[in-house]
Protein backbone atom coordinates (compact mmCIF):
# COMPACT_ATOMS: atom_id res chain seq x y z
CA UNK A 1 0.00 0.00 0.00
CA UNK A 2 1.30 3.54 -0.84
CA UNK A 3 -0.28 6.35 0.92
CA UNK A 4 0.03 9.79 -0.36
CA UNK A 5 -1.18 13.06 1.41
CA UNK A 6 -1.79 16.10 -0.86
CA UNK A 7 -0.99 19.51 0.90
CA UNK A 8 -3.80 22.15 -0.27
CA UNK A 9 -4.27 25.53 0.63
CA UNK A 10 -7.13 25.74 3.00
CA UNK A 11 -7.02 25.86 6.76
CA UNK A 12 -5.32 22.93 8.55
CA UNK A 13 -5.32 21.46 12.06
CA UNK A 14 -2.55 19.30 12.92
CA UNK A 15 -4.10 17.00 15.89
CA UNK A 16 -3.05 13.50 17.23
CA UNK A 17 -5.64 12.04 14.93
CA UNK A 18 -4.24 13.43 11.65
CA UNK A 19 -0.45 12.64 12.75
CA UNK A 20 -1.65 9.37 13.26
CA UNK A 21 -3.51 9.02 10.25
CA UNK A 22 -0.21 10.67 8.34
CA UNK A 23 1.93 7.92 9.68
CA UNK A 24 4.30 6.39 6.82
CA UNK A 25 2.56 8.81 3.95
CA UNK A 26 4.62 10.44 1.35
CA UNK A 27 3.97 13.95 0.21
CA UNK A 28 3.20 16.16 -2.39
CA UNK A 29 2.60 20.22 -2.16
CA UNK A 30 -0.27 22.18 -3.86
CA UNK A 31 1.21 25.28 -4.28
CA UNK A 32 0.40 27.26 -1.03
CA UNK A 33 -0.35 23.98 0.45
CA UNK A 34 3.32 24.01 1.28
CA UNK A 35 2.86 26.15 4.29
CA UNK A 36 1.85 23.42 6.01
CA UNK A 37 4.94 21.47 5.60
CA UNK A 38 6.44 23.68 8.98
CA UNK A 39 3.51 22.16 11.12
CA UNK A 40 3.66 18.87 10.02
CA UNK A 41 7.28 18.89 10.37
CA UNK A 42 7.93 17.45 6.83
CA UNK A 43 9.40 17.86 3.57
CA UNK A 44 7.52 17.27 0.74
CA UNK A 45 9.28 15.39 -2.22
CA UNK A 46 7.48 17.41 -4.61
CA UNK A 47 5.99 20.86 -5.10
CA UNK A 48 3.41 21.26 -7.93
CA UNK A 49 1.37 24.27 -9.46
CA UNK A 50 1.64 27.57 -11.14
CA UNK A 51 2.95 29.14 -7.66
CA UNK A 52 0.59 32.36 -8.17
CA UNK A 53 -0.01 31.83 -4.69
CA UNK A 54 2.94 30.57 -2.59
CA UNK A 55 4.88 33.61 -1.61
CA UNK A 56 8.53 34.58 -1.89
CA UNK A 57 9.27 32.47 1.66
CA UNK A 58 7.45 29.52 0.92
CA UNK A 59 9.67 29.61 -2.34
CA UNK A 60 13.23 30.50 -0.39
CA UNK A 61 12.40 28.06 2.36
CA UNK A 62 11.75 24.97 0.16
CA UNK A 63 14.09 26.02 -2.37
CA UNK A 64 15.48 22.46 -2.62
CA UNK A 65 12.04 20.48 -3.03
CA UNK A 66 11.53 19.33 -7.02
CA UNK A 67 8.93 21.30 -8.64
CA UNK A 68 7.41 21.40 -11.25
CA UNK A 69 5.33 24.57 -12.79
CA UNK A 70 2.30 25.30 -14.23
CA UNK A 71 0.47 27.78 -16.33
CA UNK A 72 -2.03 29.94 -14.27
CA UNK A 73 -4.57 29.61 -17.20
CA UNK A 74 -5.01 25.77 -16.97
CA UNK A 75 -7.83 23.30 -17.41
CA UNK A 76 -7.19 22.05 -13.57
CA UNK A 77 -6.46 23.01 -10.04
CA UNK A 78 -3.29 22.70 -8.57
CA UNK A 79 -4.66 20.10 -6.37
CA UNK A 80 -5.66 17.86 -9.01
CA UNK A 81 -2.47 17.96 -11.02
CA UNK A 82 -0.92 16.80 -7.22
CA UNK A 83 -3.28 13.93 -7.03
CA UNK A 84 -2.24 12.86 -11.07
CA UNK A 85 1.15 13.17 -9.60
CA UNK A 86 0.74 11.12 -6.71
CA UNK A 87 -1.16 8.33 -8.74
CA UNK A 88 1.74 8.22 -11.11
CA UNK A 89 4.20 7.46 -8.17
CA UNK A 90 1.73 4.72 -7.20
CA UNK A 91 -0.79 5.77 -4.65
CA UNK A 92 -3.42 3.23 -3.49
CA UNK A 93 -4.65 5.76 -0.29
CA UNK A 94 -4.41 9.28 -0.63
CA UNK A 95 -5.43 11.99 1.84
CA UNK A 96 -6.18 15.50 1.15
CA UNK A 97 -5.01 18.09 3.54
CA UNK A 98 -6.85 20.92 3.96
CA UNK A 99 -8.99 21.22 1.44
CA UNK A 100 -12.90 21.45 3.55
CA UNK A 101 -13.99 24.87 4.81
CA UNK A 102 -13.23 27.80 2.82
CA UNK A 103 -15.04 28.37 -0.77
CA UNK A 104 -17.93 26.21 -1.29
CA UNK A 105 -17.00 26.47 -5.09
CA UNK A 106 -13.08 24.47 -4.04
CA UNK A 107 -14.69 22.57 -1.13
CA UNK A 108 -17.42 20.69 -3.65
CA UNK A 109 -14.99 20.28 -5.76
CA UNK A 110 -12.26 18.02 -3.97
CA UNK A 111 -15.25 16.01 -2.33
CA UNK A 112 -16.39 15.38 -6.57
CA UNK A 113 -11.99 14.58 -6.40
CA UNK A 114 -12.56 12.18 -3.60
CA UNK A 115 -15.84 10.73 -5.11
CA UNK A 116 -13.79 10.12 -8.65
CA UNK A 117 -11.01 8.21 -6.60
CA UNK A 118 -12.94 6.08 -4.78
CA UNK A 119 -14.31 4.98 -8.06
CA UNK A 120 -11.51 3.62 -9.56
CA UNK A 121 -10.59 2.19 -5.96
CA UNK A 122 -8.30 4.69 -4.81
CA UNK A 123 -9.27 4.94 -1.26
CA UNK A 124 -9.43 8.84 0.21
CA UNK A 125 -9.96 10.71 2.92
CA UNK A 126 -10.33 14.38 2.94
CA UNK A 127 -9.80 16.48 5.91
CA UNK A 128 -8.84 19.71 7.34
CA UNK A 129 -7.70 17.70 10.94
CA UNK A 130 -11.22 18.87 12.61
CA UNK A 131 -13.24 17.92 9.76
CA UNK A 132 -12.95 14.43 7.81
CA UNK A 133 -14.58 13.37 4.80
CA UNK A 134 -14.68 9.76 2.98
CA UNK A 135 -16.44 8.80 0.15
CA UNK A 136 -19.05 6.42 -0.38
CA UNK A 137 -19.94 4.24 -3.06
CA UNK A 138 -21.49 0.95 -3.09
CA UNK A 139 -20.57 -1.81 -0.93
CA UNK A 140 -18.75 -1.35 2.84
CA UNK A 141 -17.12 1.72 4.73
CA UNK A 142 -15.69 0.93 7.98
CA UNK A 143 -14.28 4.10 10.17
CA UNK A 144 -12.58 3.81 13.07
CA UNK A 145 -14.15 6.84 15.51
CA UNK A 146 -14.77 7.80 18.91
CA UNK A 147 -17.58 7.41 20.36
CA UNK A 148 -19.74 10.79 20.42
CA UNK A 149 -18.70 12.20 17.13
CA UNK A 150 -20.98 14.08 14.97
CA UNK A 151 -21.27 12.24 11.34
CA UNK A 152 -23.29 13.27 8.38
CA UNK A 153 -23.75 11.40 5.73
CA UNK A 154 -24.91 13.43 2.77
CA UNK A 155 -26.29 11.50 -0.63
CA UNK A 156 -24.68 12.82 -4.12
CA UNK A 157 -27.47 10.88 -5.52
CA UNK A 158 -30.08 8.42 -4.85
CA UNK A 159 -28.97 5.90 -2.42
CA UNK A 160 -30.62 2.56 -2.06
CA UNK A 161 -30.13 -0.24 1.05
CA UNK A 162 -28.13 2.03 3.30
CA UNK A 163 -26.99 0.40 6.56
CA UNK A 164 -25.34 2.33 9.19
CA UNK A 165 -24.30 0.78 12.57
CA UNK A 166 -22.08 2.31 15.60
CA UNK A 167 -24.39 5.04 15.73
CA UNK A 168 -27.26 6.71 17.74
CA UNK A 169 -29.62 6.53 15.66
CA UNK A 170 -28.97 3.46 13.18
CA UNK A 171 -30.37 2.56 9.99
CA UNK A 172 -31.06 -0.72 8.16
CA UNK A 173 -31.83 -1.25 4.16
CA UNK A 174 -33.03 2.90 3.77
CA UNK A 175 -33.24 4.29 0.78
CA UNK A 176 -32.12 8.05 1.02
CA UNK A 177 -33.19 10.54 -2.22
CA UNK A 178 -30.77 13.36 -3.28
CA UNK A 179 -31.81 16.18 -0.81
CA UNK A 180 -32.65 14.51 1.99
CA UNK A 181 -31.32 15.29 5.50
CA UNK A 182 -32.68 12.11 6.99
CA UNK A 183 -29.27 11.22 7.13
CA UNK A 184 -27.54 14.46 9.04
CA UNK A 185 -26.07 15.41 12.35
CA UNK A 186 -26.04 11.59 13.70
CA UNK A 187 -23.76 10.85 16.63
CA UNK A 188 -20.93 7.52 16.81
CA UNK A 189 -21.35 5.22 19.52
CA UNK A 190 -17.86 3.95 18.34
CA UNK A 191 -16.37 2.48 15.29
CA UNK A 192 -19.14 3.26 12.73
CA UNK A 193 -19.57 0.53 9.18
CA UNK A 194 -21.51 1.93 6.55
CA UNK A 195 -22.41 -0.10 3.68
CA UNK A 196 -24.44 0.80 -0.05
CA UNK A 197 -26.12 -1.12 -2.51
CA UNK A 198 -26.39 1.62 -5.01
CA UNK A 199 -25.86 5.33 -5.16
CA UNK A 200 -22.69 7.27 -3.89
CA UNK A 201 -22.45 10.01 -1.42
CA UNK A 202 -20.16 11.78 1.29
CA UNK A 203 -19.65 10.86 5.14
CA UNK A 204 -18.55 13.62 7.39
CA UNK A 205 -17.25 13.87 10.87
CA UNK A 206 -16.12 16.02 13.39
CA UNK A 207 -13.62 14.37 15.86
CA UNK A 208 -12.91 15.94 19.02
CA UNK A 209 -9.77 17.44 18.83
CA UNK A 210 -7.61 15.60 20.94
CA UNK A 211 -8.76 12.10 19.88
CA UNK A 212 -6.18 10.14 18.73
CA UNK A 213 -6.39 7.46 16.18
Amino acid sequence: MALFAILLGGDLVVTPRLTSQLRNARFIAADSGMMHAAALRIVPELWVGDFDSSGSELTIQYRDVPRESFPTEKDATDGAIAITEALARGATEILLLGGLGGQTDHTTGILGQGLQLARTGIRCLMTSGNEEAWPLMPGELQLDLPADTRLSFIPFSDVTGLDLDGVKWPLHKRDVQLGSTLTLSNVTTGPVTIRLQSGYGIAIAYPPVNAND
